[in-house]
Order: structure tokens, then sequence, then C-alpha cells
């Protein structure tokens, strides 16, 4: 878009969505960026129905520390993507964006809290984790989102199929106590596993849509038509 363009939208609607993804494994039957290719598209298509300006994607978040290396995995420290975000925001604001949606799909509490304490002189920032949905019910193995699991790998084969190969999928389980430890950052991905931890091999794109759907429906419902809590 042309500077006059994002002026003018800017004026109709002062929310900006800023994609937030990372690079790193999610399993051998996934791509790296898969968390950025769901988060992207769902971005997308928010911006598309309620006509809100879409930021550039940031491809790179705060990975999971794993017991083993995975190629071309890329990380930002907390500090590092928090400082980042700053600058950005603080730039756009000056522009005129009085709301920012960061939106996310990475369940790991170092990379959600480099979003949630961006810091604006007066425009609201909203960090949102698209897995704080529940989606439990639409699950067959699992009881919630994992990482690489029956829930990535259903929106993958829904929303880029010609990604995953469901031949590599490798189920790979932990404990409650463990994935709590996992997403806090006090748990490395174990060695024994292949990258990805739930139940892949049970991933299907009909499950994928529904997935995709329930996530789209309560985040439009929550952020985009419900009324702000200044008004």
């Amino acid at each position: 878009m042309r500077p006059t363009e994002v002026a003018a939208l800017v004026e109709l609607d002062p929310r900006m969505i800023i994609p937030v993804g990372t690079c790193e494994q999610h399993g051998p039957h996934m791509p790296l960026g898969c968390v950025t290719i769901i988060v992207e598209r769902m971005s997308a298509d928010l911006s598309a129905e309620f006509g809100v300006l879409l930021a550039p994607t940031v491809e790179y978040g705060v990975n999971v520390e794993t017991e083993r290396g995975f190629a071309g995995n890329a990380s930002l420290r907390k500090k590092t993507l928090h400082r980042m975000l700053n600058d950005l925001l603080d730039t756009w604001e000056a522009t005129g964006i009085r709301e920012f949606i960061l939106l996310t799909a990475h369940e790991h509490d170092p990379h959600l809290e480099a979003l949630s304490t961006v810091i604006t002189s007066e425009a609201r920032v909203r960090a949102v984790d698209i897995f704080g949905v529940d989606v439990s019910d639409l699950l067959d193995g699992q009881s919630e989102h994992m990482h690489g699991d029956e829930v990535d790998t259903s929106l993958m084969l829904y929303l880029a199929p010609q990604l995953v190969d469901m031949q590599l999928a490798q189920d790979y389980m932990m404990s409650r106590d463990e994935l709590r430890r996992y997403r806090r950052g006090w748990l490395r991905v174990p060695r024994a596993s292949p990258g990805s931890i739930g139940r892949p091999k049970l991933a299907t794109p009909e499950k994928g849509r529904a997935i995709y759907e329930r996530i789209y429906s309560k985040l439009r419902e929550r952020i985009f038509v419900a009324p702000s809590p200044e008004t």
C-alpha cells in the first residue's frame, strides 16, 4: 500500500493487526514456519472482513529450547522481540494507529510476555494467542493444544496441505505437568521428541477446517465485533 492509502484506511479505522509467527521445528512432517502460516492466514482473513490495516508479518518469535538442534530454527530473545515490537508500534502510533492487535499462535510464556508487555504512549495493545480458544471437543487424541500436534497439523492440512508430509508424522506425548513446565520455558523439548508434542497422526483437513472456523469465530466476536471496553 502507498502512504496515502494507509492514511485513508487509518482515518476509517485506526486499528492494525500484526501477525507474529515463529521459525521453529514442529516435527519432521511440518515446515518450520507453520505457526507463521497459520497466524498470517487468520490475520489476513480478519483484515479482509473488517477492513482493518494489516502489518507485514513478524516471522520470528521466542522459541522453546530443545535438547537437540533442529536445522533451520531461528529464535529471538524475549527482550529482543519486545524491543523490536516497541520500536515498530512507536512508529506506527505516530502515524495515527490507536489500537494494535498482536496475533500469534505460540503458547510459550516468554514469547507471550514479550508481546503483552509492549509499551505505547496512548494506543491500546491487545496480545492475542489464538490457541487460547478451546477446541478440545474437536480433538480425538488430546485434551488441549500442544506443539506440531493434532491441532497444528490439522490446521496445516486445511490451509497448506502441500507442505505437510503425514508419512513422517510421529506421536510423542508429555504429562500434564511436563506440558505446563514446557510452556513456561522451564522444560526443553526432550531429545526423544521428534520436535513435536502430541498426536499429529490423528490430524485431518476436516478437523483443521472445524478448528480454524471455531477460532476465527471467537476472535471476530470478541475482538472485532464486541464494543471496546472504553466505549
